[in-house]
């Protein structure tokens, strides 16, 4: 799965979260400075060139929506993350977020406990 840019990702945040949408849309829920319709537009189908949005006609314009689901991305990304900047291990990747964090050992007993929900699932 490719990388999205920060751009990129912002609208993909939009869509996740709309389910679907035209540009205007999509503009209406940007932060500010909000970018040109055109720039937008141009954004939208380099995400559908990337195979992230997919798009159907309505009338003489476009609704556009996700083809890639939220939890993938998060999954591909971390995973990404993880590999890049603490060589596949888990465990350096949480204790570097505990040390830039001041995580307290109750913060990490609740996270050692949604992970051991999780695995017994």
């Amino acid at each position: 799965m490719k990388q999205l840019t920060k751009a990129e990702e912002e609208i993909m945040q939009i869509l996740w979260d709309l389910k679907e949408a035209n540009v205007a849309s999509i503009i209406e829920e940007m932060s500010e400075p909000k970018p040109a319709y055109n720039t937008a537009s141009t954004i939208v189908r380099i995400l559908e060139n990337k195979e992230f949005v997919g798009h159907r006609q309505e009338g003489r314009g476009y609704i556009y929506f996700p083809l890639v689901q939220k939890e993938t991305y998060s999954n591909q990304s971390m995973t990404q993350l993880m590999d890049n900047y603490f060589n596949g291990s888990f465990k350096s990747m949480v204790s570097f977020f505990m040390k830039k964090n001041d995580m307290s050992s109750q913060d990490l007993e609740s996270i050692l406990k949604e992970i051991n929900k999780e695995e017994k699932k």
